[in-house]
């Protein structure tokens, strides 16, 4: 059975993610996973890492020796600073996600859909929901990424025709990377442009609600 079968880990998800990142770039980065992702820089890269408590030019996530605890990110995460580093008001860093001042958000998500609509905040028979700043990223940054599981940990799919559970934002998502490929959101739904080792288009069809369209370029994941 596929769902047997080997994925790619949260790191080396984190990692694909990450070789997107422009030189010059800033970035937002999700609660959960995508906070791996700002140890994932290319060394040839400055990428300017933006955070919605008021860190401006964090680095690598903290280890024992290096963490601050006064110095977090929006996941409450400890996280080194690089030099250029600057620590702004909470309105700041809102300001400059409103802005449209952030070149990728990257954001985990419990649904995506074809279409490029993503729903993050909130799960049925759940009271309220953790919103937080994704709206405003999600409305405001110039690219949405979105770093997920591709299923469910019962094997129900995550990329679908339409979402079911409440929206984040509309028609907004660029590119998905999940534990089986990597996916760009076209006019015609999810194109898959590589996949992970050791699986075919049609078994990552067999965990996608939605159609896949398969890139006449697709390749293994590349690092």
């Amino acid at each position: 059975m596929t769902l047997s079968k080997e994925r790619l880990d949260r790191q080396t998800m984190a990692l694909r993610c990450a070789l997107e990142f422009q030189d010059g770039w800033i970035v937002n980065l999700g609660v959960g996973m995508p906070t791996l992702c700002s140890n994932m820089v290319p060394e040839d890269r400055t990428v300017i890492f933006q955070s919605e408590n008021g860190v401006i030019g964090y680095g690598p996530l903290a280890t024992k020796e290096t963490m601050d605890i006064h110095l977090v990110n929006a996941g409450v995460q400890h996280v080194t600073l690089e030099p250029f580093a600057s620590i702004v008001h909470h309105a700041d860093a809102f300001g400059i996600i409103r802005g449209g001042r952030i070149s990728v958000t990257v954001l985990g998500s419990y649904e995506v859909a074809e279409n490029g609509d993503f729903a993050n905040w909130k799960l049925p028979g759940r009271r309220g929901g953790g919103i937080g700043g994704a709206m405003d990223l999600a409305a405001s940054a110039q690219r949405v990424f979105l770093l997920m599981e591709h299923a469910t940990k019962d094997g129900r799919p995550r990329l679908l025709k339409q979402c079911t559970l409440p929206v984040t934002g509309a028609g907004v998502v660029k590119m998905v990377f999940t534990d089986l490929g990597v996916f760009e959101v076209v006019p015609e739904g999810f194109l898959i442009k590589e996949i992970a080792p050791g699986w075919t288009p049609e078994e990552v069809q067999e965990l996608t609600e939605a159609k896949i369209h398969v890139s006449p370029e697709l390749t293994e994941i590349q690092f």
